[in-house]
């Protein structure tokens, strides 16, 4: 008896031995050897935490300019130069600076400038001067913080440019309130489209004059175009000493001439309304799809995620410029062109945000 069960059981596990090498070599001789070792098959980012928020103020603080105070209990932390998700009512989502106090548990401040159509606008901003209103609720993600102040530099010099005061605001608080050494060159169209200028014009009472060149009170320049024309970077640079943290947020233009205009000594710190323009312009490229087989063809006038979205259906997108995260996906080979402001170093080794970056060899294979 013992004998026939010893007999089966040696059969068993033979058969089992057999179909297992069987397996395995059906496995290797698939097109698809060997799968991306990954734990999910598309690599978006997981989306922040959620929040509804109420909205308690929506109020015009300058030309072209609301802002909005949105409240709720024991709301996340943030530190400056954070920002905040809005889900808007048509479902878009775009990120606006929180430019409040990080002490403020309970509520959130944003302010967002409405930028017409015909200045490259998609609608977003229109939806927040025009649908958002007091005593309605809104959906918020994060906060989430690509624009962090650093901690331990020697002295600070802020460059912002019309709206792009929103993320400067709360640096400068927390800057003056650690003694520390600062500087801002505030530009815009008008005064009267510069928003919080009372609130910088107190922040830099009191700070001893530097040099002819700043204001009054020798900490903080304010240039409206109509009035002075464009503000003076190269001497606002030039100004400064070896190691001092340059922080700039504005206008692409306005960026690019700071980094073009940075002496040599100085870190420089940006912050970007949309994706970093291609100095070298767009190209045609191809997209393999891995999991697929299927090859996709990318446009010169079309982003990758446009032209994965008939092909891929039910694609993690949100912005759609860059900022979010939630469209990433793992690159298998080819060169990336990054044009996102999100990523880091390490990511960018094998990774991508379709909806900006694109390629700058002939082929990219995704892990889709």
């Amino acid at each position: 008896m013992k004998a026939r069960t010893l007999t089966r059981a040696v059969l068993v596990a033979g058969a089992a031995l057999v179909v297992r090498r069987a397996l395995r070599r059906r496995v290797q001789d698939s097109p698809l050897w060997p799968l991306p070792a990954l734990e999910e098959p598309i690599s978006g980012r997981p989306r922040a935490r959620t929040l509804r928020l109420l909205i308690t103020q929506h109020e015009r603080i300058a030309d072209g300019v609301v802002q909005l105070r949105l409240e709720g209990h024991e709301l996340p932390a943030w530190q400056p130069g954070a920002h905040l998700d809005l889900v808007l009512p048509s479902g878009v989502v775009r990120q606006y600076s929180l430019c409040g106090d990080p002490e403020d548990t309970s509520s959130y401040t944003v302010a967002t400038r409405l930028i017409p159509e015909a200045e490259g606008g998609r609608g977003g901003s229109r939806e927040v001067h025009e649908q958002l209103r007091e005593g309605a609720e809104v959906e918020v993600r994060g906060p989430r913080n690509r624009f962090p102040l650093a901690a331990d530099a020697p002295a600070y010099l802020f460059v912002a440019g019309g709206i792009g005061i929103t993320p400067i605001l709360p640096m400068l608080r927390e800057v003056e309130a650690r003694g520390a050494e600062w500087r801002l060159l505030y530009g815009g169209r008008t005064r009267a489209s510069m928003p919080f200028l009372e609130d910088v014009r107190k922040l830099g009472e009191g700070g001893g004059a530097r040099s002819a060149w700043w204001e009054t009170g020798g900490r903080v320049a304010v240039v409206p175009e109509d009035e002075a024309g464009l503000p003076d970077l190269a001497a606002a640079l030039a100004d400064t000493a070896p190691g001092t943290a340059v922080y700039c947020c504005g206008p692409e233009g306005l960026m690019a001439a700071v980094e073009t205009a940075l002496p040599e000594g100085r870190t420089l710190h940006l912050e970007r309304f949309a994706p970093r323009d291609a100095g070298d312009g767009n190209g045609p490229f191809e997209v393999e799809l891995r999991r697929s087989g299927k090859v996709v063809g990318v446009p010169a006038d079309t982003t990758v995620l446009a032209a994965l979205r008939p092909e891929v259906p039910g694609l993690s997108y949100s912005c759609e410029q860059g900022f979010c995260g939630t469209c990433q996906q793992r690159v298998l080979e080819g060169e990336i062109d990054h044009r996102d402001e999100l990523l880091t170093d390490a990511e960018r080794d094998d990774s991508m945000l379709i909806c900006v970056s694109r390629a700058r060899s002939e082929r990219l294979v995704l892990d889709l």
